[in-house]
C-alpha cells in the first residue's frame, strides 16, 4: 500500500484556512465517507507527531503507534466491505489545534491520535467506541522541588494548543497571589520542550502521553509525575458526524478487535513491549477502566465517566 506522508510545515500551510471551520459544526464535507473512498481508491488517516505510544512519527516519516494499528485495520474492513482489489492508505500529520477542522472538511476520514471524546466534541464530530483511557497528570523536573499542585501557583505551565488540561490544572489552583502563566506547544513535543529547556516548570497533559515523552527523551530519569490525576479521559479514533455506514464499519471493526481479544494484544505490543525508535517499555498495565470498556462498548463522552476527587 502506498503511504503519502505530510509533514507538519505543509500541513500547516494546506490546513491553516480550515481553522475556522473548528466551530462550525455544519461545515463539513457532504459527500459520504465510504462514496468519497471509493471513488477516489484513497483513504486519508490523520495522524500525530509525537503522540507516545498512540500515534507519532519514525525517522523517515513512518507512522505507527497503537491507534495507528486500530486505524490499519479500519482500513482493512473497509477494502473489503468496498470490493476494492486496492486501497491507497496516505497519512496526514494533524495537531491538537486542527484536527477537528480537518475532520470537519474531510482532509483526512479518520483521525488516528489521542483525542479525548467529550459533549463538546460530539456537537462537531463522531467518535468509535472507546479504546484507551487516560488521566490527566502533571510532569515536572524531579530536581525541580514541585511535588503538590499547589506549589504550581506563579510558575510558567506548558500545555499543547487545543488541548483540554489546563483548565483543569487552573481549576485546582487556591486563590490569590500570582497565576500559572500559560505556554503552549504546537504538538506535544514542542509541549514538552518547554518543560526540558527550562521554560516551563510543569507540563500538563495525558498521563500516557507524559509516559512515553519522558521515556523517549535524552534524561529518563530526570522526570516525575506529581499530584492527583485530574480527570478521567476517553481516548478515541475520531471521523465524521451524520456518516451512518462508515461509522457501522468504524465501530463493527472495532468490537470486533475487542470481542476477538486483538484490541488486548495490541494494547500490550504498545504499553507493555519494548516500541520503537529506543525499545522502551512504557509499563503501563491496562487499567480497570478499559477492560469495561472492552466488555462494554460505548461511544460514551467523558462527562459520563466519574471524575477523581
Amino acid at each position: 500500500m502506498a503511504r503519502l506522508t505530510v509533514g507538519v510545515a505543509l500541513a500547516a500551510m494546506f490546513l491553516a484556512p480550515l481553522a475556522a471551520l473548528a466551530d462550525q459544526p455544519g461545515a463539513t464535507q457532504t459527500e459520504m465517507t465510504l462514496d468519497k473512498i471509493k471513488r477516489t481508491g484513497a483513504i486519508t488517516l490523520g495522524v500525530r507527531e509525537s503522540s507516545y505510544p498512540l500515534s507519532y512519527a519514525l525517522e523517515g516519516g513512518r507512522f505507527v503507534g497503537y491507534h495507528v494499528d486500530v486505524c490499519n485495520r479500519v482500513v482493512e474492513a473497509v477494502k473489503a466491505k468496498l470490493a476494492l482489489p486496492r486501497l491507497e492508505v496516505r497519512h496526514v500529520a494533524v495537531t491538537s489545534a486542527n484536527r477537528i477542522a480537518s475532520t470537519l472538511a474531510g482532509t483526512i476520514d479518520l483521525e488516528c491520535g489521542s483525542t479525548t471524546n467529550n459533549t463538546e466534541r460530539q456537537a462537531q464530530v463522531a467518535f468509535a467506541p472507546t479504546t484507551f483511557v487516560s488521566a490527566v497528570r502533571v510532569a515536572v523536573k524531579k530536581d525541580s522541588g514541585v511535588k503538590n499542585l499547589g506549589q504550581l501557583r506563579g510558575a510558567s505551565v506548558a500545555t499543547t494548543k487545543r488541548s483540554t488540561s489546563i483548565q483543569l490544572l487552573g481549576a485546582r489552583q487556591p486563590g490569590g497571589g500570582t497565576p500559572m502563566r500559560e505556554l503552549f506547544g504546537e504538538d506535544h513535543l514542542q509541549s514538552f520542550a518547554l518543560l526540558e529547556s527550562g521554560q516551563a516548570q510543569a507540563f500538563v497533559m495525558d498521563d500516557n502521553l507524559l509516559a512515553g515523552l519522558i521515556a523517549m527523551s535524552a534524561d529518563p530519569q530526570g522526570y516525575e509525575l506529581v499530584g492527583p490525576s485530574m480527570s478521567i479521559e476517553p481516548i478515541a479514533i475520531m471521523l465524521r458526524r451524520n456518516d451512518p455506514a462508515f461509522k457501522a464499519v468504524v465501530d463493527g471493526t472495532v468490537k470486533a478487535l475487542m470481542k476477538s481479544g486483538d484490541l488486548e494484544k495490541l494494547y500490550v505490543q504498545w504499553f507493555q513491549s519494548p516500541i520503537p525508535p529506543k525499545g522502551v517499555n512504557l509499563n503501563l498495565p491496562m487499567t480497570g477502566l478499559l477492560r469495561q470498556q472492552i466488555l462494554y462498548p460505548s461511544d460514551d463522552p467523558a462527562e459520563s465517566f466519574r471524575t477523581p476527587e
